[in-house]
């Protein structure tokens, strides 16, 4: 079930939260230089990941850290591959297969609930209008509480229903 909410998604209760990068992003904008920030660790590990796999664009990695912190890293922006190589923009198509990626994730480790953002709308340069309906087609069947953070207030916690 997917429940839209308002609120810091750094509050989340949820068991993972899913932001979308790039292969190799810095992590320094948006959501990503957040969760760069309160888990160094992941950044450092999503490095070594990206490294060793040279991840596509629409791939997924989950990264579990100490306290049961749990991040998915979703590849929806081509490039960076290269040391030093900026990010490019999202495409419709490489969101969609990322959230592709996502689903057969939750399945494969058994989440009972995940927290969205506005998926590639801000450093991905995409329409919000293009990226929800994705959303919806993706994971609308999955039996998982999928809270999505359509309106970002920073310091509230948001009301996330239990599924």
């Amino acid at each position: 079930m997917i429940y839209e909410v308002a609120g810091d998604i750094l509050m989340s209760g949820a068991e993972a939260i899913a932001h979308g990068v790039a292969a190799n992003d810095p992590m320094n904008q948006g959501l990503a230089a957040a969760l760069h920030e309160n888990y160094p660790a992941m950044h450092k590990d999503f490095h070594h990941w990206c490294h060793q796999q040279s991840p596509k664009p629409g791939s997924a990695w989950i990264w579990s850290g100490a306290g049961g912190a749990r991040i998915i890293n979703l590849i929806t922006q081509e490039g960076g591959l290269e040391h030093g190589s900026k990010p490019g923009k999202a495409s419709v198509s490489t969101v969609n297969h990322a959230l592709r990626a996502l689903k057969k994730l939750i399945v494969k480790e058994g989440l009972s609930s995940i927290a969205l953002p506005r998926l590639a709308t801000g450093v991905g340069g995409l329409e919000w209008s293009d990226v929800r309906p994705l959303i919806s087609n993706q994971l609308a069947d999955v039996e998982v509480s999928v809270y999505l953070y359509s309106l970002y207030t920073p310091g509230k916690k948001a009301t996330e229903p239990a599924g």
